[in-house]
C-alpha cells in the first residue's frame, strides 16, 4: 500500500474515532440507519454557547417532542471529517453551523466535494450561500444556505445605541453609569469572532444604523472594531472591551461566542453598555445588556425538520432560505431589562426611542431603508457613511 493510501486510511479511521468517541452527543436512539433522524455539528462556541447553536439544540428538542425525530449533536474539529462520517452512517439531514464550507461544496485534496459524495443526503450550512454557481444556479441540489437578516437587525441596534447614547442623561441615573460625555463618547465598538461574512453582516449593518441615526442628529461617530475576537475566550473579552470603553466608547456590541460574556461583565463593572447576540440575554447583565440582536437558529431547524417529517425536502433542497424580522428567527428584543432602568423622567423620552425604531424597522420592511446584506455578497463600502469614521475596519 503506498504512502498516499495509508494516510488516507488512517485519516478516516481518526476522523471515526473522533465522531463516535469525542462528537456525537443527544437524544434519542435508533436500530435503523433510516430511522436514524437528524445530525447537527456545533459552531466552534459549543452546545453550552447561550446562543447560537443553543437555540438550533432547542429546536431540536422540539423536533423530537413535537416531530417524534431523533437527533444527534456533533462538536468536532473536523467539520469535513464530521459530515462525511455522518453521512456515512445514513443521516438524510445534516446540520452544520461551523463557518467552514469548502471541503463541502468544492471538494479539498482532489477528492470530490463531500455533497457530491453522499448525494443522498441533505446538507444545511448558515449565514453564507457558497452553494451557487456563477450564473446563479445551485451546484449541489443537496445543499441548503440558511440566511437570517441580521444586517435589519444590526441596523435597528446601531441606531438605538446612538438614541440612547444622545440622551443617556435624561433617560437613566448618573449614579448608574459612567458614560463618556460628549463628543469623547461618539464612539461605538464592535467586536467580531471572525471576519467572515457570517460576522461582517453584523457589523455592517450596525454601522449603518448608527450612521442612519447620527447623521438625522448632525452629530459625528467613531466606529472601533475588532474582527480576531474568536469565540471562546470570555477572559479575552473583556480586556478587549475595557480597551474600548477606556477610549470613550458607551456601546460595545459582541458577536463572537463566548467573548461576549466577557464584553458584557466589562460592561457592568465600567457601567456602561454591551449588546449581546443570537440569543435573548439581556438578563446575563442586567441593565447593562442595551439589546440583544437575536438569530433564532431555532426557527429554521424546526422548519426544515418539518420537511423532513411530511417527506417534502424536494421544496427546499439546494436553495437559499432566508428569515426576516417578520419570521421572528432575527430582531431586537422586547428591551424590558434596559427599560427598567430607565428613571421616571425620562419615561417619554424613552417612548420616544422606541416609537422611533418601530418607524425605523417599517422603512427598512419598505425597502426606503437599504442595509447592506454581506451574507448575500453585497459590498459594503465604509466611505458612504456620511457620519461614521471606521479607523480600523
Amino acid at each position: 500500500m503506498s504512502k498516499i493510501k495509508s494516510a488516507k486510511k488512517i485519516a478516516v479511521i481518526l476522523s471515526m474515532i473522533m465522531v463516535m468517541s469525542l462528537g456525537i452527543t443527544g437524544c434519542g436512539s435508533s436500530n435503523s440507519t433510516d430511522d436514524l433522524g437528524i445530525a447537527l455539528i456545533t459552531s466552534a462556541a459549543g452546545p453550552n454557547d447561550n446562543g447560537y447553536n443553543a437555540s438550533a439544540i432547542k429546536g431540536l428538542e422540539k423536533v423530537k417532542s413535537e416531530l417524534g425525530i431523533n437527533y444527534r449533536v456533533v462538536e468536532s474539529a473536523d467539520i469535513p471529517g464530521s459530515l462525511a462520517e455522518l453521512a456515512k452512517a445514513g443521516y438524510k439531514v445534516i446540520f452544520s453551523l461551523e463557518y467552514n464550507f469548502d471541503a463541502l461544496i468544492n471538494g479539498v485534496g482532489g477528492e470530490k466535494s463531500i455533497a457530491e459524495q453522499y448525494p443522498d443526503t441533505t446538507f444545511i450550512i448558515f449565514n453564507d450561500n457558497p452553494n451557487v454557481n456563477e450564473d446563479g444556479t445551485p451546484k449541489h441540489k443537496n445543499v441548503i444556505s440558511v440566511l437570517f437578516d441580521v444586517h435589519e437587525a444590526s441596523f435597528l441596534a446601531g441606531a438605538l445605541s446612538v438614541l440612547v447614547n444622545e440622551n443617556h442623561e435624561e433617560l437613566f441615573e448618573e449614579a448608574d453609569y459612567n458614560f463618556t460625555k460628549g463628543d469623547a463618547g461618539r464612539k461605538v465598538g464592535f467586536f467580531g469572532g471572525t471576519k467572515s461574512n457570517g460576522i461582517t453582516v453584523f457589523g455592517y449593518g450596525f454601522a449603518e444604523g448608527v450612521n442612519y441615526v447620527a447623521s438625522n442628529l448632525g452629530v459625528k461617530y467613531t466606529y472601533l472594531s475588532d474582527y480576531n475576537a474568536g469565540f471562546t475566550d470570555s477572559a479575552a473579552g473583556a480586556t478587549k472591551a475595557n480597551t474600548f470603553y477606556s477610549d470613550g466608547a458607551n456601546v460595545i456590541f459582541a458577536c463572537a461566542g463566548a467573548v461576549g460574556d466577557g464584553v458584557t461583565s466589562k460592561a457592568k463593572e465600567v457601567q456602561k453598555l454591551a449588546i449581546e447576540v443570537d440569543a435573548n440575554k439581556d438578563n446575563s447583565q442586567p441593565g447593562y445588556v442595551l439589546t440583544s440582536v437575536l438569530k433564532n437558529t431555532e426557527v429554521p431547524v424546526y422548519s426544515i425538520a418539518e420537511h423532513y417529517k411530511n417527506n417534502t425536502m424536494d421544496e427546499i433542497n439546494g436553495k437559499v432560505l432566508s428569515y426576516n424580522l417578520d419570521s421572528k428567527a432575527t430582531g431586537l428584543t422586547d428591551l424590558a431589562v434596559i427599560e427598567s432602568m430607565v428613571k421616571e423622567s425620562g419615561k417619554a423620552k424613552w417612548k420616544e426611542i422606541k416609537t422611533e425604531l418601530e418607524t425605523i424597522a417599517s422603512k427598512i420592511a419598505s425597502g426606503e431603508i437599504a442595509v447592506t446584506n454581506a451574507q448575500a455578497g453585497e459590498a459594503f463600502n465604509k466611505a458612504n457613511l456620511s457620519n461614521v469614521s471606521m479607523p480600523n475596519d
